[in-house]
């Protein structure tokens, strides 16, 4: 399992890196919902917006085909036929006029989420420390092997010298 285990680190960074592009992402979970929830606020205001159209439409209409209407509202702007006669309190001007409105501006909000970049980040940093976490124990264990290898075995200029002695007291021992 030598090397192996170090592809541990690597499947870590692209699980989290997978997790935070579900949950977070630009196209995760969490800017899903916000979309769907900005679409239903846009939907109530677009029946809103219908349904003042609906209302406008019919005053169109009346005031294009109904002289009755016309007279009434050319009453509430002050006008009146030659016969008529007006009696005006003060301080009650306004309350008899209906303003219509054309409805309310809502403008789109975009969702929240973590770059792309930034999960790439997140996620290479956790996998290069799983990375450090696994490789460091194996550093410790090879330094100190080489140190024990260094107490126990001789250099090779020595041992060679050793052989060289070994052969040359063999050689006269013939």
């Amino acid at each position: 399992m030598g090397s192996v285990k170090y592809l541990i680190p690597i499947w870590i960074g692209i699980f989290v890196y997978t997790l935070f592009s579900i949950i977070r992402g630009p196209v995760g979970l969490s800017a899903y919902n916000e979309l769907s929830r900005e679409y239903d606020r846009l939907s109530e205001n677009m029946e809103s917006l219908k349904q003042i159209n609906k209302e406008l439409e019919s005053t169109k209409n009346a005031l294009m085909y109904d002289k009755e209407t016309i007279a009434i509202y050319a009453r509430d702007l002050g006008y009146s036929n030659g016969n008529e006669q007006f009696i005006r309190i003060v301080g009650l001007e306004g309350i008899r006029k209906s303003h219509l409105e054309a409805g309310e501006l809502i403008t789109a909000v975009k969702p929240r989420y973590i770059s792309d970049i930034t999960i790439k980040i997140v996620a290479f940093s956790i996998g290069a420390g799983f990375l450090l976490c696994m490789w460091i124990p194996d550093f410790l264990e090879n330094k100190q092997n080489r140190r024990r290898n260094k107490k126990t075995h001789r250099p090779y200029a020595e041992k060679h010298r050793e052989t060289e002695q070994e052969t040359a007291e063999a050689a006269t021992f013939l």
